[in-house]
C-alpha cells in the first residue's frame, strides 16, 4: 500500500511540475519572443555589416514624460545613428505609416498592436535629447525590423523590413557624417545614460508603461 501511495505521489508530483513549467513558459513567452527578435538583429549586424558599425542592445533610458523608454537596438556608424525596433510576429501584417494601430492576422484571428513607427518615434526623440549637444537630429534614423515568419499584406514605409533586408537599407547611407572621435563621444554618452540591465530595470519600465497608459 505504501509503495502504491508513493508511486501516486511521485506521479502527481511530476504532473504538478509539468503544469508549473507550462505556466512559467506561457508567462515568459512574450519576453522570449522579443529576445529572439533582438538576437536575430545582433546576428544580422555581425554577418552583414562591417566592424565600423557598433550595436548597443536593450537600452533603457530615462524619459521625462513616462519615466523610462526602452530601445531594442541603437546602431552607431560614421553614416548615422539607427534606432531599431524589432517585432517578432507571425501571420499577416497590415499597416500604414499614419495609422495609429496595425493588425496582425493569424488564420481567422486578428490582433491590434501599436504602429511601431509611432513607438520608435518616441525612442528617437528621447535619444535626440540625450545627444542634442553632440549630433544633429537629422542623422538619427528609425528602422523597424519584423522577423521573416510574417508576411506584409499592405505596402510598407521605406524603413520597415522583414528579416535581414534592413541591413541593405542601412548600407545605403554612404556619406560619412560623424567623425570617429565624435562617434566615440556618442557611444560614451549613451552608455552613461543607459540604466543598469537587470530585472529591476525591466520591472520599473513595465510599471512606467502601465502608469502612463492609465493616464491616457
Amino acid at each position: 500500500m505504501e509503495t502504491i501511495f508513493g508511486q501516486l505521489v511521485s506521479t502527481f508530483g511530476w504532473v504538478i511540475l509539468l503544469f508549473v513549467g507550462l505556466g512559467i513558459f506561457k508567462a515568459c513567452k512574450p519576453f522570449l519572443k522579443g529576445k529572439f527578435g533582438e538576437f536575430a538583429v545582433s546576428v544580422h549586424v555581425k554577418k552583414y555589416l562591417t566592424e565600423e558599425y557598433i550595436l548597443l542592445n536593450n537600452c533603457t533610458l530615462p524619459d521625462e514624460q513616462s519615466g523610462t523608454t526602452q530601445i531594442d537596438h541603437i546602431l552607431l556608424s560614421p553614416y548615422g545613428i539607427f534606432i531599431i525596433e524589432t517585432k517578432n510576429y507571425k501571420g499577416w501584417i497590415f499597416g500604414g505609416e499614419r495609422q495609429k494601430m496595425w493588425t496582425q492576422k493569424i488564420f481567422k484571428n486578428s490582433y491590434k498592436f501599436q504602429n511601431p513607427l509611432h513607438q520608435n518615434y518616441k525612442h528617437q526623440k528621447v535619444l535626440e535629447a540625450v545627444l542634442s549637444d553632440i549630433v544633429a537630429a537629422e542623422y538619427l534614423h528609425s528602422v523597424i525590423v519584423f522577423m521573416p515568419d510574417c508576411e506584409f499584406k499592405t505596402a510598407m514605409p521605406a524603413n520597415v523590413f522583414r528579416g535581414k533586408a534592413w541591413t541593405e537599407y542601412v548600407k545605403g547611407f554612404k556619406e560619412e557624417v560623424i567623425p570617429a572621435m565624435k562617434l566615440k563621444r556618442i557611444q560614451l554618452r549613451i552608455e552613461k545614460e543607459i540604466l543598469e540591465k537587470s530585472w529591476k530595470t525591466d520591472r520599473l519600465h513595465v510599471a512606467n508603461l502601465q502608469e502612463h497608459k492609465g493616464k491616457n
